[in-house]
């Protein structure tokens, strides 16, 4: 015997009796809008090669010339066989997983709460950003022999960086650690105009202040002004979802070299259970993240974060 629809939407997970908990309740003289907290942002996503699939799954090629490609030559003469240059092709396939996110309000909550009618419209957008910020967390942390249900679904870039591995034996992010992760990776991908380095928010911070310890100018800058945090010209930037367990790890590489690719955008679908008097948001996006080239990655690992 199933259960019926009218039972198992009986109650809305976001009723009246939270609303009043969490504070969000009409109240006189209060302000009509949701003071809309900061919460982790999205940084990875604004900067890697994002690349649209118009399926399930795709594959994008890539093209590489690993060796010399110049050659002594001579007037009307081609070059012979074994000096003539073949590129490196191979492919990298995408698998779109897909993800979920539910939201669900009875008709008190939309009523009854500081902004009324435009309520829906808050909690839609509020829930994009929070998807997008679960999406990065994925794409960074992401590990199928996750205990985490969420990270299980696929590999992300910490995991999929299995190269040019910096071992920094528990000790804070320094200049050090940095040059090292930079003379690890291969001369043919150490463009230091396009590379960034990617951090925890902790690992940064010890970074900037290794280096306000200094006394001079630059060691007085870190304290005194806002500016990006750089080692030999190359960004050192913060991304919220990095892990911050006691470690955390430090990648380096050209931000085109980390892809996403969408089977589809953030689709936002709302439906209603009249009987229930429920109303429902889903958010739903099917991705898949890969590192184009391994060999131009460098990753620290146990960096401390304590």
């Amino acid at each position: 015997m199933t259960t019926p629809n009218r039972t198992l939407l009986q109650k809305a997970d976001l009723d009246l009796a939270t609303l009043t908990t969490d504070g969000g309740l009409l109240n006189d003289q209060q302000a009509d809008r949701f003071i809309r907290l900061a919460i982790k942002q999205s940084v990875l996503l604004g900067q890697v090669n994002v690349t649209p699939m118009n399926g399930p799954t795709a594959e994008r090629d890539k093209i590489r010339f690993s060796g010399r490609v110049l050659q002594p030559g001579s007037e009307a003469t081609a070059l012979p066989l074994a000096q003539r240059s073949k590129p490196d092709l191979s492919k990298i396939r995408l698998t779109a997983e897909l993800f979920k996110a539910e939201v669900r309000m009875s008709d008190e909550v939309l009523e009854d709460n500081i902004e009324r009618g435009n309520f829906r419209e808050t909690v839609m957008t509020s829930l994009s950003a929070a998807v997008a910020r679960d999406i990065e967390f994925v794409a960074v942390q992401g590990d199928t022999a996750s205990g985490n249900p969420l990270l299980a679904v696929l590999d992300g870039y910490l995991k999929q960086a299995t190269a040019n591995i910096v071992n920094a034996a528990a000790a804070n992010l320094t200049k050090s650690i940095l040059h090292d992760m930079l003379k690890s990776l291969p001369d043919e991908f150490g463009g230091v105009e396009k590379l960034r380095y990617y951090t925890n928010r902790q690992a940064r911070l010890d970074y900037r202040d290794s280096l306000a310890d200094r006394a001079t100018l630059l060691g007085d800058m870190m304290i005194t002004q806002r500016d990006t945090t750089v080692y030999q010209d190359m960004p050192v930037v913060y991304v919220p979802e990095f892990p911050n367990s006691g470690t955390t790890n430090v990648l380096l590489t050209d931000p085109m070299n980390l892809m996403v690719g969408f089977h589809r955008k953030i689709k936002i679908e709302t439906d209603r259970d009249v009987s229930a008097l429920t109303n429902i948001i889903v958010a739903s996006i099917r991705f898949d993240v890969k590192i184009v080239e391994v060999d131009a990655v460098s990753k620290a690992i146990n960096v401390a974060t304590t």
